[in-house]
């Protein structure tokens, strides 16, 4: 089978070097100052005459903290410029495929999975398993795209793969279904859209045309032919590009092949880049007016720019605190009954999660330690598995500034995420408790997991900026002193003005605290960090902005 698939591939890369000998430079100018688009955002026009192409593209500067990208989901069927328009978009193009009024590629709007992509194809009277591409972004504002597989219908459900299934053309036999651990759960994502097949992996031609089981679908399966093509990429300086390409004739263009199509996007910077739907579906709007000619085909999906404030995201905290029950310096657990559950969805990467069947006597009890860094206002988050016999109103007892306050969570209901159970002041003392109990009305299963802690108390980050001498270039410096208790201070320099982001890791790679995450002057910042709230152990600080990336390692010696 691998023989094959090499012979095929071979035979393309014959096919397409002719082509590509005949074929002239696009030219691309520059037409954003035609539109009312925001900074960030430029738009360019392509041109061609040998093939005749007519193409535009969206250059999208994720450096601009203004400035997101989304798809929309709709069941009302229209146009990319009316649904443009209709949410309020800056510009869009059509999203990923679908069937009559459906969409059968993923649509992940913030923190909500509104379609999946389609998990298997029937071919040759045959059911055949099969991943599809996903353009996704992060928590962080940095893009990828993956293989993905849904495996329910929540985000924490998508796990990436590092290949798709091993698909050769017309292949006579369907894979084994994908499983959990061949691949990994989707880390932070926020938004994206399904497609394919993938054009670009790591700065070079990659199609998956064959693994995606493009063939056997009506859409051309000749990764030379001419068609109109949409498509997303990314590029190493954060910038997102979305392309959308006539054929057919349309404009007197020829269109674009798979294989011309990825080698135009890592023309324009890409590292990465799926297809889109393309054909009759092929289409771009900035506002309510469509800036190509393909057609005017309504479909369910796009893929927008947006105002990043128009998606209601979370704000970042400044202070962040997990307690996992394997933490036993700050997790106990009271009473009999306890047992470890092997259920998967559990926080974290130990299974150290438990259940407790209720005797309604509230002797049995877990309690967390909290000790927290100063009095204020803090949210309390709680993490729980999937089990059909969960309580519907475990006592959550709260010890704060104002006593004790009870809240009674709904375990049956949105596990394996993050909950809130309230938001509560608390003295910054060895007061601070988090207990759950086992008191429940219901008669069913406690799960205790994992408790989050956050604040968005700016007061948390103390600033300094230093205006002179202006740095020369981008720089994150060791921290002072290291090791460190409980305070540390970390400089940075910013040459130019940009935004950027600094935030602490724990020796796991979890997120415990965001010092920066916003539009910084140029200059050299001097940021202190406070540990008090944080075990002895290593941890990592990384700074980001742009393309420039470090992390640098520190002590906390209590």
């Amino acid at each position: 089978m691998k023989h094959i698939r090499h012979l095929q591939r071979a035979l393309l890369s014959l096919l397409v070097v002719p082509f590509t000998l005949i074929a002239q430079t696009i030219t691309w100018t520059d037409i954003t100052s035609t539109y009312a688009l925001p900074a960030g955002v430029k738009i360019f026009q392509g041109q061609r005459s040998t093939p005749a192409l007519a193409a535009w593209y969206l250059d999208v500067d994720m450096n601009n903290p203004a400035l997101s990208v989304a798809p929309y989901l709709t069941s009302s069927l229209a146009n990319v410029a009316a649904l443009n328009s209709r949410f309020g978009a800056i510009a869009s193009v059509n999203g990923g495929f679908f069937s009559g009024t459906t969409a059968v590629s993923a649509v992940v709007f913030p923190f909500q999975v509104e379609a999946k992509n389609i998990s298997a194809l029937t071919r040759n009277s045959k059911s055949y398993p099969v991943m599809r591409s996903f353009f996704g972004v992060n928590k962080k504002r940095q893009a990828t795209v993956n293989w993905i597989y849904h495996f329910g219908g929540k985000i924490t459900d998508i796990y990436t793969f590092p290949a798709p299934m091993p698909y050769v053309y017309n292949d006579p036999n369907p894979q084994t279904a994908p499983s959990q651990n061949q691949g990994a759960a989707y880390q932070d994502l926020v938004a994206g859209i399904g497609g394919g097949p993938t054009l670009v992996k790591n700065g070079q031609v990659h199609i998956t045309l064959n693994e995606e089981i493009i063939w056997g679908s009506g859409v051309a399966e000749d990764t030379t032919a001419g068609d109109p093509r949409t498509a997303v990429g990314w590029t190493t300086d954060h910038h997102i590009i979305i392309l959308a390409a006539d054929g057919r004739g349309v404009n007197g263009s020829q269109g674009l092949g798979l294989g011309e199509l990825a080698r135009v996007m890592i023309d324009r910077g890409c590292i990465e880049a799926m297809n889109l739907d393309g054909g009759g579906s092929t289409q771009m709007a900035v506002g309510n007016q469509t800036i190509n000619g393909q057609s005017s085909r309504s479909v369910p999906a796009i893929l927008s720019v947006v105002y990043t404030d128009s998606l209601h995201l979370p704000k970042e905290p400044t202070f962040e605190k997990i307690i996992d029950t394997g933490d036993s310096s700050l997790c106990s657990l009271h009473g009999a009954g306890w047992t470890a559950s092997s259920a998967a969805g559990y926080w974290g990467a130990t299974k150290a999660q438990v259940v407790l069947r209720n005797s309604g006597n509230n002797y049995a009890y877990a309690f967390f330690k909290l000790l927290l860094p100063k009095p204020g206002d803090y949210s309390v988050y709680a993490w729980w598995i999937n089990n059909t016999a969960s309580s519907k109103d475990t006592p959550f007892i709260i010890g704060g500034s104002h006593g004790s306050d009870t809240v009674r969570a709904d375990e049956s209901v949105n596990p394996s995420q993050w909950n809130l159970i309230g938001t509560f002041t608390f003295n910054g003392d060895s007061t601070d408790a988090v207990t759950i109990s086992n008191s429940s009305a219901t008669g069913n299963l406690i799960c205790v997991d994992a408790i989050r802690i956050v604040s968005y108390d700016s007061s948390f980050v103390t600033r300094v900026l230093h205006r002179d001498p202006a740095p020369e270039r981008f720089e994150v410096l060791q921290n002072f002193p290291n090791p460190f208790n409980p305070t540390t201070q970390i400089r940075f320099a910013v040459p130019v003005p940009g935004f950027v982001s600094l935030k602490i890791f724990d020796i796991l790679g979890h997120e415990v605290a965001t010092l920066v995450n916003e539009q910084e002057a140029q200059g050299t910042h001097d940021v202190d960090f406070d540990g008090t709230a944080l075990s002895s152990g290593v941890y990592y600080y990384q700074l980001r902005t742009g393309n420039f990336t470090s992390t640098k390692r520190m002590l906390l010696l209590k």
